[in-house]
C-alpha cells in the first residue's frame, strides 16, 4: 500500500506542458502551484487557464461549479520556495538541459517536505542522471506526459534501479486519479518507449528531407495517409517545438560524442532563426499566433 496520498502538487515551469499539466492536475482535484522564472510565461499561462475552464464549460464539458472550483484550486507564482513547500509530488517541466534539470531538483530537495516526491517530465533524460543531487534518490522518477497534456491520455512512468516500489505506486495512483493511462517502464532507457520510436521516424524524415528528396508536406502527407498517424514528423515537431528537438539532439550528442546524433542542419537553421513551430508562430509551417 502507498505510504501517503498525494492532495498538493507542484509544477515547475509554466510553458505548454507544464500548464497543462497543471491544468489536468486541478480538474482532478488536486490543489495545484504552478512555477515559473519567467513573468511573461506565469502571464500566459494564466491567461490560458482562464480562458481554458470557461471554454469547457460552453461546451458541456464542466459546469461552472466545477470550473470556479477548479480554478480555485489553481494558483501560478514565480518563488518556486512558494510553490513547492507543501507539495507532496512536484512534476518539474522545465527546458531539456540537465545542469539546470539538476540544478532545480537540488533546490526542491531543500524546499518540499520530506516524503515528497521530485519527478521529471523529461521526454528523454532519465532521473538517475537527476537523482544524486537530491539526498532523496529513491523518490525522484520520471513521469513523462506527451503534448497536449490536457488531450494525450498516456504517461510514462520510469522505475530506475534507484526508484523505490512506493514512489512508482504514488505516481502511477496519480496519473489514473488525473485521468491518464501510465505505463510503466521496468528501467531506464533512452527516449522510453514512444520517443525511441517516434525519434526513428523523425530522424529518417530529417534525412529525406536534408537529402533534397522530398519537402516537409510531402513527408507528412506520406506519414499519415499511408502509415495512419494522426500528423506526420514535421508537423509534429512543429506542435512540441524545433527548440526541444535541437536541445535533445544537442544534449545527446555531447553525452556520447557520436556524430550521428548531431542536430539536423535543418533543425539548427529553424533553431537559430527562432522558427519553432507553433510557439513562435513559424516552423515548418506557418501559423497564427
Amino acid at each position: 500500500m502507498a505510504s501517503f496520498e498525494v492532495k498538493n502538487l507542484c509544477v515547475i515551469g509554466a510553458g505548454n506542458m507544464g500548464h497543462q499539466i497543471s491544468i489536468s492536475a486541478v480538474l482532478a482535484g488536486y490543489k495545484v502551484s504552478c512555477t515559473d522564472i519567467n513573468p511573461e510565461i506565469l502571464k500566459k499561462a494564466e491567461s490560458f487557464a482562464d480562458t481554458y475552464l470557461p471554454e469547457r464549460v460552453t461546451k458541456g464539458k464542466l459546469t461552472e461549479d466545477e470550473a470556479k472550483a477548479a480554478r480555485a484550486r489553481l494558483s501560478f507564482t514565480g518563488d518556486m520556495t512558494e510553490a513547492a513547500k507543501d507539495a507532496d509530488l512536484v512534476i518539474e517541466a522545465a527546458i531539456e538541459k540537465l545542469e539546470l534539470k539538476r540544478k532545480i531538483f537540488a533546490d526542491l530537495d531543500k524546499i518540499c517536505p520530506p516524503h515528497a516526491i521530485l519527478a521529471t517530465n523529461s521526454s528523454y533524460i532519465v532521473s538517475s542522471k537527476i537523482a544524486d543531487a537530491t539526498s532523496r534518490p529513491s523518490k525522484v522518477c520520471n513521469m513523462h506526459f506527451f503534448n497536449p497534456a490536457l488531450v494525450m491520455k498516456l504517461v510514462e512512468v520510469v522505475k530506475g534501479a534507484h526508484v523505490s516500489d512506493d514512489t512508482v505506486e504514488i505516481v502511477m495512483a496519480t496519473c489514473k486519479k488525473m485521468g491518464k493511462i501510465p505505463v510503466m517502464l521496468k528501467k531506464e532507457i533512452y527516449g522510453f518507449l514512444v520517443n525511441r520510436i517516434v525519434s526513428a521516424i523523425k530522424n529518417e524524415a530529417l534525412y529525406i528531407y536534408d537529402m533534397g528528396v522530398a519537402n516537409p508536406e510531402d513527408i507528412d502527407t506520406a506519414v499519415v495517409n499511408a502509415l495512419g498517424h494522426p500528423m506526420g514528423p514535421f508537423r509534429l515537431m512543429d506542435l512540441t517545438g524545433i527548440d526541444l528537438s535541437y536541445y535533445i539532439s544537442t544534449e545527446r550528442y555531447q553525452e556520447t560524442g557520436d556524430p550521428k546524433f548531431k542536430p539536423s542542419p535543418i533543425i539548427v537553421e529553424k533553431f537559430v532563426k527562432k522558427e519553432w513551430g507553433r510557439k513562435t508562430g513559424k516552423g515548418f509551417y506557418e501559423y497564427c499566433k
